[in-house]
């Protein structure tokens, strides 16, 4: 995957240590994407910018960006306005602290970066590095991005440094208001004990990421793909009916992973009886 243009030039701020870095998305867009259509003859179809006041369509370079301080009353905002923010992040990556990786909550994480040093910064790069590498640390920072200050963490990933951007606190909802069951709501030891059999066996010494793939986008391209040739793709028969008791249900998935995985069933195993049929 080639890397793209960096959408960001700064430097990373530790202490009095200054690294002249660049920012570049480390994440690609891989979903289907569909062009708006005019039905009758297929030809793409257009937004219009449209006036409100002159009902007029108007050119996107008469465009402004404007804050609304009271109702229809406007402060207009240029590039330069922005650039004149007075904050030291929009050009530098300001680190504040560090911490353990695992007292962040990945609720937190929004987008992932990667930082590439300049040429003159190689070194203090490479020792910002290993000092997160040696404490196992991660850095909290402030970078302003795309006219927003975002809080963000710096952490090793492979042979660079990524920067991930965070919501503030108050941009998280709270769960509070959901309904949850609450710790009144009683399992049996036999339900437990049979969900972390399920649990552990599901489980893995390690997590692969390259080892799933979107099946979704892969399914759609198949459509795709077949409409173009004049062929039809059925639809897939419905999953069969859930078993609606927990235990069994529990039971049911166990001995179906244990299939899956070619497993031995352990000895002394409780098999499920069947039910006897009423008269």
């Amino acid at each position: 995957m080639e890397m793209p243009r960096p959408l960001w030039k700064g430097a990373i701020s530790f202490g009095m240590v200054s690294i002249p870095v660049k920012l570049y998305t480390a994440t690609e867009d891989k979903d289907i994407h569909f062009n708006m259509l005019h039905e009758k003859d297929l030809s793409r179809v257009r937004q219009k910018l449209v006036c409100a006041e002159e009902e007029v369509d108007i050119e996107r370079d008469e465009v402004v960006k404007g804050y609304e301080i009271s109702p229809g009353r406007y402060v207009v905002l240029e590039d330069q306005d922005f650039e004149n923010v007075p904050v030291v992040t929009t050009h530098t990556i300001d680190i504040t602290d560090f911490v353990d990786l695992k007292e962040i909550d990945p609720i937190l994480y929004q987008k992932t970066y990667y930082l590439e040093p300049e040429e003159i910064g190689m070194k203090p790069f490479a020792l910002l590095m290993r000092a997160l590498e040696d404490t196992n640390r991660v850095a909290i920072a402030k970078v302003t991005l795309r006219q927003k200050e975002q809080l963000c963490t710096l952490r090793i990933y492979e042979d660079t440094i990524a920067l991930e951007t965070m919501f503030y606190a108050d941009e998280i909802r709270s769960p509070k208001d959901l309904s949850v069951p609450g710790k009144d709501v009683k399992v049996s030891d036999k339900e437990l004990a049979m969900a972390k059999s399920l649990v552990d066996m599901l489980s893995s010494d390690a997590f692969d990421f390259a080892e799933y793939k979107d099946d979704y986008r892969e399914a759609l391209m198949t459509v795709i793909r077949a409409k173009a040739e004049g062929e039809t793709i059925e639809a897939p028969q419905p999953a069969a009916a859930k078993i609606t008791d927990l235990t069994e249900a529990l039971r049911a998935s166990v001995e179906a992973v244990r299939r899956q995985k070619k497993e031995p069933e352990p000895a002394g195993e409780e098999r499920p009886r069947a039910r006897a049929k009423a008269s």
